[in-house]
Parts: structure tokens; C-alpha cells; sequence
């Protein structure tokens, strides 16, 4: 959404918008020009926009809830009201586009896409669902708009909404369960990938990951299919190793081999973004050494193995992983690059029902840290839901060294930790204690 307000400002556009509660990355916008406020109340809805309802587009994340007063007034007043990525499809329908989609690793892989038609100096315009670290913005623009400007896009599997776009090339990252309060199971889940697949227009290309070819390919016989993985599939990587805290890899493609490969942003899932993201631009036609050079100077996404203190006694790492399967993936990341040092992870869950859907997932991951500390379940756009709270996830943990801690009292249990890596997980509002847990490791003499 955030993105899509930067584009609207890019074209001089005013900008209005709700959130619910005051982020840095809401602050940033005000600053950028957005007028911004927190409460849902019909009372902080513009003039502007009252007395003007034909100038005015109104665009909406599925995330809103369903009693949202503002949201609901608008939609009885007859304004024109889009979703996100109907808005993503109007922008991007006369562009080539590429559209990444997947429960996790859609983020870093279409922003290395994007980090590297930058730096090749390729026009192209991104709108990015994270911050990327270097631009300080989800909105990438390099050169003039014109027929020849690719467009990259994240193609959001919730609500279906990646439903609404027509790429020319799509990449599938994983699809493991989730989002079942939409989708009832993952079959459903399934079969929404490969209707998005089937979106690609002809003579597109469709690059999926390797563990999901059994079932996910486009049938259209004008369409490429291209497979890739860690070590798998037409495009992988050879000779993976560990440079100090870069991953160093060699990517094998059906185009040719690129050898050592620095990627600065650590774990062994973001080599496996590298290779997707190599893969497609080398189909968009920039050489192998461009790509190189460009991914050497990625700072990876903000918020994803986000690096907050770095020193001898002390490491804090700051990521997103809401989903079992990118909390063990981070968390196994960080056990290989500090081999026997202690690793607290302090995670917020996001959502009653995933929270209530993938319980047992959720604690095995959990289990790879040292000791754990749960924040309470950060609600979103859900209503609470009766014997569902953090305590599930805490009665399942194997691991003793564990337990919960209100907000409140967060910042005095940090600052009796004794750990050599500390960690934050989630995708709720948990990005708040973030600045304060840094400034207090680092008061540490």
C-alpha cells in the first residue's frame, strides 16, 4: 500500500490515507508528503475528498477489516473503490511485468529483481511490498517511462488478489499452507497458484520452485516453463560457502554459469531468492557480470535478516518471518553463521488463525533458538478467537528456557538477557520495539 502511495505522489497526486497504528514507515510518508492518521473515525476523512468524490480513487488492502467505519461510508457514498492489485494491474497493463508470488520470499526476490535492473541501468519500475535497504523506499524507478519500462511486482496470494494481474513472466517462490481463514485448505490454496500461472500471457515465462514443479506448471504450450532451486532445476547454485557473514555461491542457468557470486545479505534461502531473481534477469537480457556487480551491492529489504547491532559481544537480527517455514529457514540461517553462540528469539505471532492453524509448526521452529519469549498474538484484522493466545504455542515448545512476556515489560526482560544473538521475529507491530532494543544493547559498555 505504501508503495503505491509513493507512485501516486511520484505523479503528483494528494494522498490520503488510514492506518492503524503510527509506524516509521508511516512517519516517512508524512514526510514524504501523504497526510496520514490513525484513527477510523469518518471525521478525519478530507474536505478534499468529501466535496470531490469524481477526482478521488480510494484504494484498499484486503488486510482492512470488514467493520472498518471509514471504508464502509466510502463504499456507501459510491466512490470508486479498487483493490491494491487492481490498481498494481491498471498501473502495470501496458508494461512488460514480472510478477513474484509465494508464501514466503516474494519480497526479497522482487526486490533483487528490482535492485538489479537498477544498477543495470535497465528503465523499469518496482513497487515493492518491503523497504529496501539503500533507497530507503518500496518504490524503485530507474529511467524514463516509456513502451520499453519492465515493470516488478509482488503478486499477493491473499484474498486471490494476485488473480487480478496478466505478467508477462511470473515466479513462484514456495506455497506452503497459509492464509486458511481464506482459503479453508491448502488444495484451495494450490489451485489458486496455478490459476495465477495460467495468467501469463503468451509467449511468457513461468520460473517456479523446483519443489513445487510436481504439480505447478503452465500447460499453455506458448508459455516457458523454467524450474530453479538451491541445488535443483534448471537454475541452481554450486559451491555454496560462507565468506563472513556473505553467502558465496557459483549460479549454474540455462544460460550459462556465473562464478563467486557475493550475496551480503545472509542464509541459505536468500541464495535460493538469488537464483530466481539471477535466472529472470538474465532472461530479461542483462549480462552476467551487471548481475553480479548488482547483487555485491545489495543490502537485502528491511526487516528481513535486517542486521541491528553487529558487534563482538553482541549480535540483534530483525526479520519478518510470520510463517513456520520462514522462521526456521531465518532461524537455521543465523545458527549457521554463529555456531555455538546462544540465540534468544522473541517472536510476535501474527493472526488468530494462522496462529491457531499452524501451532505445532510454529513451535518446532521455535525449538531451533536457544530460548524463546513470546510476545502476545498481534491481531490484525482479526476478532479474537476463544482458547487461542501465545500460551498454545508456549505449552508446545519443547525447549524449558521459555516464555511470555506482555509488551509492557518486554524492554526489562531484554535488558536482562545474556545472550550472544538475540533476535525479533513478526509481521505485527512488533517493529516498534526494534529502535528501543537496539539503543539498549548498544548503551551496553
Amino acid at each position: 500500500m505504501s508503495a503505491l502511495a509513493r507512485w501516486f505522489m511520484h505523479l503528483g497526486k494528494k494522498v490520503y490515507g488510514y492506518d492503524k497504528t503510527e509506524t516509521p514507515l508511516t512517519k516517512k510518508l508524512i514526510e514524504e508528503g501523504a497526510v496520514i492518521h490513525y484513527e477510523d473515525d469518518i471525521i478525519h476523512i478530507p474536505g478534499e475528498v468529501l466535496n470531490s468524490k469524481d477526482q478521488v480513487l480510494v484504494i484498499y488492502t484486503p488486510a482492512i477489516p470488514k467493520n472498518h467505519r471509514e471504508h464502509n461510508y466510502l463504499i456507501a457514498k459510491a466512490y470508486t473503490i479498487l483493490k491494491r492489485a487492481e490498481v498494481l494491474g491498471i498501473i502495470t497493463k501496458d508494461l512488460y511485468s514480472v510478477a513474484v508470488a509465494g508464501t514466503h520470499g516474494k519480497t526479497t526476490t522482487s526486490s533483487m529483481i528490482a535492485h538489479i535492473l537498477k544498477q543495470a541501468g535497465k528503465s523499469s519500475v518496482a513497487l515493492m511490498g518491503g523497504i529496501l535497504q539503500g533507497y530507503e523506499s518500496n518504490l524503485i524507478i530507474e529511467g524514463e517511462h516509456t513502451p520499453d519500462t519492465i515493470a516488478v511486482l509482488e503478486a499477493d496470494e491473499y484474498d486471490r488478489s494476485f488473480l487480478r494481474l496478466s505478467p508477462d513472466i511470473a515466479v513462484v517462490t514456495s506455497a506452503d499452507a497459509d492464509h486458511l481463514d481464506i482459503y479453508g485448505a491448502h488444495d484451495a490454496m494450490k489451485s489458486s497458484f496455478k490459476q495465477f500461472i495460467q495468467k501469463v500471457k503468451p509467449n511468457g515465462h513461468v520460473f517456479v520452485n523446483e519443489s513445487l514443479t510436481s504439480w505447478l506448471i503452465n500447460e499453455n504450450p506458448i508459455v516457458e516453463n523454467h524450474s530453479y532451486s538451491l541445488q535443483k532445476g534448471n537454475n541452481k547454485a554450486s559451491n555454496i560457502h560462507i565468506s563472513g557473514t556473505d553467502f558465496v555461491f557459483d549460479f549454474h542457468g540455462e544460460k550459462g554459469i556465473i562464478h563467486d557470486i557475493s550475496l551480503p545479505i545472509p542464509g541459505y534461502h536468500n541464495v535460493e531468492n538469488a537464483i530466481a531473481a539471477i535466472a529472470v534477469t538474465i532472461q530479461l537480457g542483462i549480462d552476467h557480470e551487471s548481475v553480479k556487480a548488482a547483487l555485491a551491492c545489495f543490502k537485502g529489504v528491511k526487516r528481513r535478516f535486517e542486521y541491528q547491532v553487529k558487534r563482538s559481544d553482541v549480535v540483534y537480527i530483525d526479520d519478518y518471518a510470520h510463517h513456520p517455514m520462514e522462521i526456521k529457514a531465518f532461524i537455521g540461517s543465523v545458527r549457521s553463521l554463529y555456531p555455538g553462540k546462544k540465540i534468544t528469539a522473541i517472536f510476535q505471532p501474527h493472526l488468530f488463525t494462522r496462529t491457531r492453524d499452524f501451532v505445532d509448526g510454529f513451535a518446532e521452529s521455535l525449538d531451533l533458538a536457544d530460548e524463546v519469549i513470546l510476545m502476545d498474538i498481534y491481531p490484525a484484522r482479526e476478532l479474537p478467537i476463544k482458547g487461542i493466545t501465545s500460551k498454545i504455542i508456549l505449552d508446545k515448545i519443547k525447549n524449558p528456557d521459555k516464555s511470555i512476556v506482555p509488551n509492557e515489560e518486554l524492554m526489562h526482560k531484554v535488558a536482562l538477557l545474556d545472550s550472544d544473538v538475540i533476535v525479533t521475529v513478526g509481521a505485527g507491530d512488533i517493529d516498534r520495539f526494534v529502535q528501543p532494543i537496539k539503543n539498549l544493547l548498544e548503551s551496553r559498555k
